[in-house]
């Protein structure tokens, strides 16, 4: 899809600075709202077989029922995006589900917090400073699938294993003193006859 040059030209109107762009109520949060709105009319509009506006075909009992607005949240903050509903609430979008309040992959950020080593308090702490959410613990571990432990309950955090103290506890040997190969070279070996 390409954008011409003339809709680029009016969309910036009235941008004069960066905040009008990217700020919190700039010209990206607000157009990202608009075309999600815009995509979840048209799914509705699939689900019911007619236009908005038009009258619906003979016989078809389920038409639009005005619209709810849920606040999504994203990688730029809190948002909200009216859905459109339908009256027997056979309506499901595909854009932003039923039950769904986050988007932009924040269960990937989330995911990768907890990987590199973060406690669920600490992804807690890093999402509210870096995108000004909220999230609660009980969200962090239902994305990563783990329970909260209480700080008297978690595990230390090392990076990488002993693996050798690991092979240790499981052979009751110390491999680093049991070395097979040079006791079976020791054993057979020869003095030079020479």
């Amino acid at each position: 899809m390409t954008i011409s040059k003339e809709l680029l030209d009016e969309l910036l109107t009235g941008v004069k600075r960066p905040e009008d762009l990217l700020g919190a109520s700039g010209l990206l949060k607000e157009l990202k709202i608009r075309l999600m709105e815009r995509m979840l009319g048209a799914e509705l509009t699939a689900h019911l077989g007619y236009e908005e506006g038009k009258a619906a075909p003979p016989g078809q009992s389920n038409r639009r029922n005005g619209s709810t607005t849920k606040v999504l949240k994203g990688q730029e903050g809190t948002f909200p995006v009216t859905v459109p509903r339908d009256r027997d609430s056979s309506f499901e979008p595909e854009l932003v589900k039923k039950g769904q309040t986050r988007i932009d992959g924040i269960d990937d950020r989330i995911i990768g917090l907890y990987a590199a080593g973060l406690t669920v308090r600490d992804i807690q702490t890093h999402l509210l400073d870096l995108y000004g959410l909220k999230v609660s613990p009980d969200l962090i571990s239902r994305v990563t699938d783990v329970q909260t432990l209480r700080p008297q309950e978690q595990r230390p955090q090392t990076a990488v294993p002993d693996l050798m103290s690991r092979l240790w506890e499981d052979t009751g040997r110390d491999p680093r003193k049991h070395d097979p190969v040079k006791k079976h070279r020791l054993q057979t070996h020869q003095p030079d006859s020479s």
